[in-house]
């Protein structure tokens, strides 16, 4: 992905500044006048980089947002550091003090960046992930500003000595901008798409930043650097790249969209890396005892920090622990209900197979049934045409007659409940298809004390649905009212249909013990049955075929006791119903 002046508006100054740098550096002698170019210059590109790192931030999103969050603190830390060079040089007219206070803001920039590479933008990670990730970002952000108190700061406030103090900046320095070049590089391995661009010019302009400011450093505390000097020059072209970095970003719109590493690699190496940067922080205090001879009051000193920081950051190991056991216990809750759930669907699996088979079963039984039917259907016919029959005969014809038909009619039914075929959207009575269900369902409750009582409108409503479906739906409501009144003892159904505002009104309602959790009826694998009885699929089934039919379907429990299920249907258009009812 290469980069155009055109397209990129943030490269145009930095450029044209770096080029001047170049020409003005190989070709001026040291003076005031060169040390205000150098200083202006190194201040205006901090603030571009930073400028083109912020901007980054309102386009991202998640990690991706944090990451740039942190990759413009840093650069404000990398702006305000070169702001007192700005103000002493060019304002006050004084050279830098050596050691200088302001040193640490120059330190800590680093900081952030390499803190930004632990948010790994790149992974599609879940938000319960964050915390924890950002514990661990805390844990190895304290650790480096122990490292930079306990090696730098004795030599610059307990005991001052210029020497050791420039050797302990410079060297820790240098493994600073180390370390951030072989994160970067970490992480440009393992990414993929636009963010290893990304990653891949961070690591070039890392690279050429830690050399470059390593012997900037190092010819600072030799009184060799000069604002201005040769040695900024290729600094300047590393800050370039970083500005190339965060500009590329931009133009190529860089989002958790274009993420394509698993999320559960997650916290492997950070994790380790700060439960590392804990562990050594004894480790550095006794080597530094048991190897160095240094003055009392820069060992006690340092044994009081390392004291203290071991305090803090197993403060902040204790929450992460605390954190971590959360999510295990949430995770084996839900490994827990999964396993339940598999456990009800295989149920629901062998109950499927079975029913399937018993509907095969069923269909093959009525077909043949059907044949001696209408064998009987018409010899009863054909007896009670006979001239000359017996009154008592000819009514004993019809009654078998009758009973024939009645049977037949049964046996339809049972087709239709068993009948497996596609969803086929046909103007459908609502009352035939209750009163089927209710046919179905209807032969064996007088011996359990259960009464269906029937309630509907004079006027037929109409809806446009799927006959089977909704046939099957009542039947399991149905069912499961005559299953909650089993364990009363017996009582009453009562079905009632009619049409209002627009909606034909399906309401089965029963006089058992009621729903125990109404807000969860509809979930699937939620049952009250015991085992053997339902697996909690055949509400959520309805709910699904209800809704499917543009439909609702609610369930409550009744002021003076007992569960109603109410079902909403659109109604056909009674302009519709004129066109096709002759």
């Amino acid at each position: 992905m290469s980069l155009s002046v055109r397209a990129n508006p943030w490269l145009v100054l930095p450029m044209v500044l770096v080029g001047v740098y170049a020409v003005v550096s190989l070709t001026a002698t040291p003076s005031y006048a060169l040390t205000v170019f150098g200083d202006l210059a190194q201040e205006v590109m901090a603030l571009t980089v930073f400028a083109a790192m912020a901007a980054n931030i309102p386009r991202g999103k998640g990690r991706g947002r944090l990451f740039w969050v942190m990759m413009a603190v840093g650069c404000a830390f990398w702006a305000a550091s070169q702001g007192l060079w700005v103000a002493y040089e060019v304002f006050i007219r004084r050279p830098m003090p050596q050691p200088f206070w302001g040193d640490v803001i120059s330190f800590l920039h680093i900081i952030p960046l390499m803190g930004a590479l632990a948010v790994q933008p790149h992974l599609r990670q879940g938000s319960r992930f964050l915390r924890v990730g950002m514990l661990d970002l805390s844990i190895l952000l304290l650790w480096w500003l122990y490292l930079y108190l306990f090696l730098v700061i004795p030599w610059q406030y307990i005991v001052l000595d210029q020497m050791k103090y420039g050797r302990a900046y410079t060297t820790l320095s240098f493994v600073e901008n180390v370390a951030f070049v072989i994160g970067v590089g970490i992480v440009w391995s393992r990414s993929a798409g636009i963010w290893r661009v990304v990653y891949k010019r961070l690591f070039l302009a890392g690279l050429l930043y830690s050399l470059s400011s390593t012997l900037g450093n190092i010819a600072d505390y030799a009184h060799k650097y000069y604002t201005g000097s040769v040695y900024d020059i290729p600094l300047l072209v590393a800050v370039l790249g970083f500005i190339c970095a965060a500009a590329g970003a931009r133009s190529r719109d860089v989002r958790e969209e274009n993420l394509s590493v698993i999320s559960e690699q997650y916290g492997v190496w950070p994790a380790r890396l700060a439960m590392a940067a804990v562990l050594s922080m004894p480790v550095v205090a006794m080597f530094d005892i048991a190897t160095m001879p240094q003055p009392l009051a820069v060992r006690n000193f340092r044994l009081v920090l390392t004291l203290a920081a071991m305090l803090l950051l197993g403060a902040l190991v204790f929450i992460k622990e605390h954190l971590m056991d959360e999510e295990l216990l949430r995770l084996l809750d839900d490994s827990r209900r999964s396993f339940e759930d598999l456990s009800r669907l295989q149920d629901q699996l062998v109950h499927t197979e079975k029913m399937a088979a018993l509907g095969q079963l069923v269909s093959g039984a009525a077909h043949e049934i059907n044949n001696p039917l209408a064998a009987i259907l018409g010899y009863s016919e054909l007896l009670g045409s006979q001239k000359g029959l017996p009154e008592e005969a000819r009514g004993m014809a019809e009654k078998i007659g009758q009973q024939a038909r009645r049977t037949k009619t049964l046996v339809g039914h049972l087709l239709s409940f068993a009948r497996q075929s596609n969803t086929e959207r046909t103007l459908l009575n609502v009352d035939a298809v209750v009163n089927n269900a209710i046919t179905l369902r209807q032969m064996d409750l007088g011996k359990n004390n259960i009464r269906i009582e029937r309630v509907s409108q004079a006027e037929q409503p109409y809806i446009l649905g799927d006959s089977n479906q909704l046939l099957q739906v009542c039947c399991h409501v149905i069912n499961n009212a005559v299953d909650a009144l089993q364990e009363t003892g017996g009582g009453t159904i009562i079905v009632r249909t009619a049409r209002q505002n627009g909606d034909v009104t399906l309401e089965i309602s029963d006089s058992g013990p009621g729903i125990k959790d109404p807000q969860r009826m509809f979930d699937p694998f939620y049952t009250t049955k015991p085992v053997g009885k339902g697996t909690g699929l055949g509400l959520s089934a309805c709910y699904g075929i209800v809704r499917e039919h543009r439909g609702e379907i609610t369930g409550f429990n009744r002021p003076g006791g007992g569960a109603t299920i109410l079902m909403k249907f659109p109604a056909v258009a009674q302009s519709l119903l004129d066109s096709v009812k002759p």
